[in-house]
């Protein structure tokens, strides 16, 4: 019964950890300011937009 105790550890160490890892995600998308993601949204769309006109066997990078 021993390996369930390390079992249920691990699973919590995991739910902690993954929990860990969302909290930082919202922080960093959190600080950004609205026109900064004005801005990343249209350099990503402006990007999109010209992979997409781009003739084909053409890289783009």
């Amino acid at each position: 019964m021993r390996w369930w105790r390390i079992l249920g550890l691990a699973a919590f160490a995991g739910v902690a950890a993954t929990g860990v890892v969302i909290a930082r995600a919202e922080r960093r998308r959190r600080a950004y300011t609205p026109g900064e993601i004005r801005e990343r949204l249209r350099a990503r769309h402006a990007e999109a937009v010209a992979a997409a006109e781009a003739p084909r066997g053409t890289a783009t990078r």
